[in-house]
């Protein structure tokens, strides 16, 4: 067990017994080896998976929130709730190659599965696994951790593949390989919540995690190419911490998105057409997400 400062873009990090090297390298540009990843950047794309487009309301369509991010070896969940490995399962995701678990707060739903997906890389993987495993958070993510392995056991932080386990400071770039680059920006839902921005040379996802109404968030998801906007409750239960159809329409305009993709639906927004009321203040394409869209961001081009 190693406990560390790392570089200005980390707090304080967790890394198994089994790593050889640090989770972060970010003097160099990369974390781990997965510079792999960008090695030709001119024949990438980033593609994106909405795997759980639902909230902790059980439902039998929608399963709580994770999205599959894939570039080249780089394939990330950005949260990884209850039902997510079930999910990558049934849309012949290979979730045994996951690399990075990105979470944007501690709500259970936005979680809730990432225990159970380090037991299955631990036990089902033929070969076992050996490629490094990820996970990042806001400030608070290492801890979340550790507590959990006091229930779960040692495995869960040392599951016989190297993990690293960091708090990522907001504002700072991190690589996450040699081209793509995570940022993260406080929202009002928790104390701890981020919007999550993934940055690559042919384009940019902004993904919001659960947030409400927030012009600073617009001045920062600016010019993404793909906004995935929650969109919770309709305007007549609207609350400070989340947000309506119109509001992620409002969002997706002020922050002159390219397009938005709407997701994180408690059933009472869906008895509307969600999409069609974003539509209404955001004059962009817009998507109400099912679990297994699927979106591809950039062209493959450098812009």
């Amino acid at each position: 067990m190693v406990e560390r400062m790392m570089a200005p873009c980390c707090l304080p990090a967790f890394i198994s017994p089994s790593s050889r090297h640090p989770a972060c390298s970010c003097s160099s540009g990369s974390s781990f080896e997965a510079d792999r990843a960008g090695a030709r950047w001119w024949r990438s794309k980033m593609e994106l998976v909405t795997v759980g487009t639902g909230t902790v309301a059980p439902s039998a369509r929608r399963t709580c929130p994770c999205h599959w991010v894939e570039r080249g070896d780089l394939r990330v969940l950005l949260d990884c709730g209850a039902g997510s490995l079930h999910r990558l399962a049934e849309f012949g995701l290979p979730w045994h190659q996951v690399s990075h678990v990105i979470l944007s707060h501690f709500h259970p739903d936005h979680w809730g599965e990432l225990p159970m997906l380090v037991y299955a890389l631990k036990y089902t993987t033929e070969p076992p696994r050996k490629d490094p495993f990820v996970i990042l958070g806001p400030p608070g993510v290492v801890h979340l951790l550790r507590t959990l392995a006091e229930g779960y056991g040692d495995w869960l932080l040392d599951p016989g593949f190297p993990i690293g386990i960091l708090d990522v400071r907001e504002g700072e770039p991190f690589p996450l390989n040699a081209d793509v680059n995570l940022e993260t920006f406080p929202v009002p839902h928790t104390t701890e919540s981020v919007a999550l921005s993934l940055e690559a040379p042919e384009g940019r996802l902004v993904y919001t995690g659960d947030t409400g109404p927030s012009s600073e968030l617009a001045r920062w998801a600016g010019g993404c190419d793909l906004l995935l906007a929650e969109c919770s409750l309709p305007e007549s239960r609207a609350m400070d911490i989340h947000l309506t159809p119109e509001q992620a329409g409002d969002l997706a305009k002020d922050a002159e998105a390219k397009r938005l993709v709407l997701t994180h639906f408690y059933p009472p927004v869906e008895t509307s057409d969600p999409a069609k009321l974003a539509g209404t203040r955001f004059g962009g394409p817009v998507t109400a997400a099912k679990d297994g869209d699927r979106f591809t961001i950039g062209d493959g081009r450098r812009s």
